[in-house]
């Protein structure tokens, strides 16, 4: 039978692996989180800020654009709603955290005159 299958040896020798330094892997551990920090958190409170700054300087009159894309008129501002004005009276009541921005004044009649 050893004529088709050669014998194995064992290796004699063992051969460790080079030691790693005990302080890289919490240096990689700090890294990560740095970045992560930077590219995902940091960002994401930055536009969470600006959004809560927008919706509390919402005042009557202002032309808005909602997160579902209705366009519309603010006609009252409450502590957790808006009431906006979306066509010839029509009145619909939304929380203010789905105004998504606030447009220039005229928009609305600019797009209804095209």
């Amino acid at each position: 039978m050893s004529f088709f299958i050669s014998s194995a040896f064992a290796q004699t020798a063992q051969i460790t692996p080079p030691a790693q330094p005990v302080w890289e892997l919490p240096i990689m551990i700090g890294g990560m989180f740095i970045f992560m920090y930077f590219i995902i958190i940091r960002p994401q409170r930055k536009r969470q800020k600006e959004h809560q700054n927008l919706v509390t300087a919402l005042s009557k009159g202002d032309e808005v654009v909602l997160t579902s894309g209705m366009l519309g008129k603010v006609l009252k501002v409450d502590d957790s709603y808006v009431v906006i004005e979306t066509g010839n009276n029509i009145e619909l009541k939304f929380q203010k955290v789905a105004v998504q921005a606030v447009l220039p004044k005229g928009t609305i009649k600019s797009i209804e005159a095209a």
